[in-house]
């Protein structure tokens, strides 16, 4: 059974854009390779954090809105603690209505553009 997620990380940044991008499709493929479905990716770039993490005030945010099987969020999480690129992390599971709302979000997004 697939469920819809939405995970948000932030990368170090004291990576180049082409280093950022590189982990971006890491974890992009590491997704597509647990047979996840990517609906949207959203970079955010760099911003300032609420409070300084391993001594860095700002990060690159990266999110991602994809379908999976609830086994592949362990995988991804995993990957997310063995690299030392990603300073923070968090998965949620889309219930009904923020699966909705987000897709309102994506079309607004879309006309904007």
């Amino acid at each position: 059974m697939t469920n819809q997620y939405e995970t948000v990380f932030i990368l170090t940044p004291v990576l180049s854009e082409p280093q950022m991008k590189e982990t971006v499709e890491k974890f992009k493929e590491l997704l597509v390779s647990l047979g996840a479905e990517i609906i949207n990716e959203e970079n955010w770039g760099l911003k300032h954090l609420a409070y300084p993490i391993e001594k860095k005030s700002t990060g690159f945010y990266i999110m991602f809105e994809f379908k999976a099987t609830p086994d592949s969020i362990l995988k991804l999480e995993t990957a997310y603690r063995r690299d030392e690129r990603v300073i923070r992390y968090l998965t949620v599971k889309n219930e009904k209505y923020a699966a909705q709302y987000a897709e309102k979000r994506r079309n607004k997004q879309k006309k904007e553009d």
